[in-house]
């Protein structure tokens, strides 16, 4: 009996460390996020609030009992920053995509009502994640330089959805070609990539994990990006999630 009290005594204080750490890890994101401008552009990542938010992503979607199976990373170049392009199912996709990237510091592209959720809407734009702004075309080719620049600086990846919102029955959408000017102004490669089972995560939990695919289909090098009309580099991209997505199906 004392054994079992013992093993169970360790048990309790093991959960409790762990417990303490996630209250710690949370509580220290949301003051530290307290310090980040609402209104100035940051121009550099930051190493500490990169940890705060991949770190606070990772227990977030354990605790949604998400599992990755991540297929054909080894295609993604090393040592530079890079455009990735990906379909788009979930508001889940950035959170999920930001983590298994981490190591390629990527930045999104988003839609300006990201940057009010409450303190992780700072710190992504500590982070030079950017609203685009569609319905302006001066603003929105401002935020297309913008990324261009941080690319050029070798400062973060750029992320974006070409398709400019969330399929909802995952079929997939007309591309905006302007994205794929950050590649061209940057003279970097566009990683072309999948994700597939995001839009089944809320409906699974509580009671099923969600298994997300992210999968790396082609890198189109740089020198290819800059030779070609981005109506056609669009159209490439789009052609490859296209065929991949109709041949697999989840």
């Amino acid at each position: 009996m004392q054994y079992l009290l013992y093993v169970l005594y360790v048990i309790l204080a093991i959960v409790g460390i762990k417990v303490a750490g996630i209250l710690i890890l949370f509580i220290t994101t949301f003051i530290a996020s307290q310090f980040i401008s609402t209104k100035k552009e940051y121009n550099t990542d930051s190493k500490f609030y990169r940890f705060l938010l991949v770190h606070t992503t990772a227990v977030g979607m354990r605790i949604m009992r998400v599992r990755y199976d991540l297929q054909d990373f080894d295609k993604i170049p090393e040592g530079k920053q890079m455009l990735f392009v990906c379909n788009h199912r979930s508001n889940f996709d950035p959170l999920l995509s930001w983590k298994v990237l981490a190591k390629h510091y990527p930045s999104f592209i988003s839609k300006e009502a990201n940057f009010h959720v409450p303190f992780y809407g700072r710190i992504i734009r500590r982070l030079c994640m950017m609203a685009i702004d569609r319905e302006n075309p001066r603003n929105a080719m401002m935020t297309i330089d913008r990324a261009s620049k941080l690319l050029k600086a070798d400062e973060v990846s750029i992320f974006v959805y070409p398709e400019g919102t969330r399929s909802k029955n995952c079929t997939l959408l007309p591309f905006h070609n302007g994205v794929f000017k950050i590649a061209q102004k940057a003279n970097v490669p566009v990683v072309v990539m999948t994700i597939q089972g995001s839009e089944k995560i809320s409906k699974n939990y509580p009671w099923k994990s969600t298994k997300v695919r992210f999968k790396v289909l082609a890198v189109l090098d740089a020198e290819h990006v800059k030779s070609s009309k981005t109506s056609d580099i669009s159209d490439e991209a789009r052609a490859i999630i296209s065929k991949y997505l109709d041949e697999n199906p989840q």
